[in-house]
């Protein structure tokens, strides 16, 4: 078998995978601030949340972390305009990203606030804070600070996961290599160029994310 590599082919797509790049990155940006920020307040109701919110989102969590990614984009995209609730591929993507995220960060974050010593929370209730000020002022940061890096993998996690939102025609960077494997049927060449560009994606983004950390806690940089 004398199979000719020609990288050259993909040039004439690069506009298509350019495009496809852009919307990982936005789907990733989006699903890790939404998600990061769902994750916190789970986290703060399973822990120092009222008695009812507890199990709704114990229920919540282990449903998502028990299930497969790809059944929950497609209940979300296939399944909610059943009940009337109609979204575009970028909206089902994002939104079953989020809720992705929300579930694995919430058990994440609650590992760093269960492991608050009792006096701090005393600490802020002796200065008069309200509940919530103390979870904002007291715990979370200190929190944040200890889990940052589980958090931050888990991030990564995410975005490579992203890479099956095609199936529902979201147009991210496996779509675009897709398409150009059905135009130019290189597909060993686009795939390993793909391939290099979620590995470039996935090291771009873990060192954003240590920067962000290094900004977030700058006595004791993650």
């Amino acid at each position: 078998m004398n199979y000719k590599f020609d990288f050259s082919s993909i040039g004439n797509y690069l506009p298509v995978l350019f495009s496809g790049i852009l919307v990982t990155i936005e789907l990733i940006a989006v699903g890790a601030v939404f998600g990061v920020g769902l994750g916190i307040f789970c986290a703060w109701a399973r822990s120092l949340g009222p008695a009812w919110l507890k199990p709704v989102v114990a229920a919540y969590v282990e449903l998502i972390r028990n299930t497969p990614f790809l059944i929950q984009l497609f209940f979300i995209f296939f399944g909610l305009p059943s009940i009337g609730v109609q979204l575009t591929e970028m909206q089902g993507a994002m939104l079953t990203m989020v809720i992705n995220l929300g579930a694995y960060s919430c058990e994440i974050v609650r590992a760093g606030i269960q492991a608050t010593t009792k006096g701090q929370f005393e600490a802020g209730w002796s200065l008069g804070m309200t509940r919530f000020e103390t979870f904002r002022h007291v715990v979370l940061i200190p929190a944040l600070h200890r889990i940052w890096p589980a958090l931050s993998s888990q991030i990564v996690l995410v975005m490579l996961g992203s890479a099956v939102v095609s199936q529902i025609a979201a147009e991210d960077l496996s779509f675009a290599a897709n398409f150009i494997q059905s135009r130019n049927f290189r597909a060993f060449e686009i795939y390993f160029v793909t391939t290099a560009i979620y590995l470039a994606l996935a090291i771009a983004l873990r060192q954003l994310l240590r920067g962000v950390g290094w900004w977030l806690f700058p006595r004791k940089a993650t």
